[in-house]
């Protein structure tokens, strides 16, 4: 079950990859400033996960209009991350839960997803400038979507 509405999220620092190399990203450095969703994904170069982040990434300007920050979480390798960002066009921040110790933390880890092992479920959740958790959602299965709609109705509500 995913964390509720209402617990302090999970801080985290974790890898992402782009042309100049690894970073480090931490969830608390938007905290004061801007509201973060977080979507956990199942796999990079997937159809699934493809479209929801080409889809994300169109709209991104209208996270930003609402004052939030828009980050993708999966188990993939950064490397892995930023090549399908390239070949595919997308635009929101990845970071790596290689280790797989956020997905377990947001508790959206799904233990063998098709028989390849463990993975992070399709999932979104709105943290708030406080770092409290405004918004949770785990799709029912990682062929559905989350409802992106609600998640930027809450947005609006909390800007």
């Amino acid at each position: 079950m995913p964390i509720t509405i209402g617990t302090k999220a999970p801080d985290f620092t974790l890898k992402s990859k782009d042309a100049n190399g690894l970073k480090d990203v931490t969830l608390s450095a938007n905290f004061g400033q801007r509201n973060t969703v977080l979507l956990f994904f199942p796999l990079a170069f997937t159809g699934v996960c493809t479209q929801e982040f080409c889809d994300v990434s169109q709209g991104l300007n209208s996270y930003s209009d609402l004052g939030a920050a828009v980050i993708g979480v999966s188990v993939d390798s950064p490397f892995a991350q930023e090549a399908w960002a390239q070949s595919k066009g997308i635009s929101v921040l990845l970071v790596s839960d290689l280790n797989k110790k956020i997905s377990e933390g947001y508790g959206v880890l799904l233990p063998d997803l098709v028989g390849i092992g463990a993975t992070s479920a399709r999932a979104a959740f709105i943290i708030d400038k406080h770092g409290v958790v405004q918004y949770a959602e785990q799709t029912p299965t990682p062929k559905e979507l989350p409802n992106f709609e609600a998640i930027k109705a809450k947005l609006a509500a909390l800007k």
